[in-house]
């Protein structure tokens, strides 16, 4: 990924936020129970905050964070979705493919968000590109148990 400016990099964090919350209020929409639903429009949500967060960045001088102290700590990655395959949402699928293509999402944004993280030139951008990092490592956990938990219950 090239860009010419932090400005170009935040532009482009926004967009996949946005495209990423989408995904989870369109297979909310198009999930049939009503857990399931929820659970989704709770990540959109998150994923609308990391939108505001980035849209709050304000690189017309120096780029600072304009509203967020926050605690960093440390995410354990279980890995499950390092075993998955990559699959497209489909309306009608199953609660555990739903989660899988959640987790592969996450994982992605992850990786986007670590590669962002190491080409940042200033503290702000680190600092922003770090906390999106512990975000999604949030989202990742949460989802791969979640499965773990439903495959358990399914006796897998």
């Amino acid at each position: 990924m090239d860009f010419n400016d932090y400005q170009e990099i935040i532009g482009f964090a926004i967009e996949k936020e946005r495209e990423t919350a989408e995904f989870y209020e369109t297979a909310s929409r198009e999930a049939t129970m009503q857990g399931v639903k929820d659970m989704l429009m709770e990540f959109a949500a998150e994923e609308r905050k990391h939108e505001k967060l980035l849209q709050d960045v304000d690189c017309t001088t120096e780029c600072k964070l304009t509203t967020v102290e926050y605690q960093y700590k440390w995410i354990k990655d279980i890995k499950r979705s390092d075993l998955m395959t990559e699959m497209d949402f489909q309306p009608g699928m199953a609660y555990r493919d739903i989660l899988a293509v959640a987790m592969k999402r996450e994982e992605k944004a992850l990786k986007l968000y670590n590669e962002l993280l190491a080409q940042a030139q200033t503290d702000m951008a680190k600092n922003v590109f770090k906390l999106l990092c512990q975000e999604e490592a949030k989202h990742k956990l949460k989802l791969e148990t979640m499965y773990d938990d439903f495959m358990k219950e399914m006796g897998d």
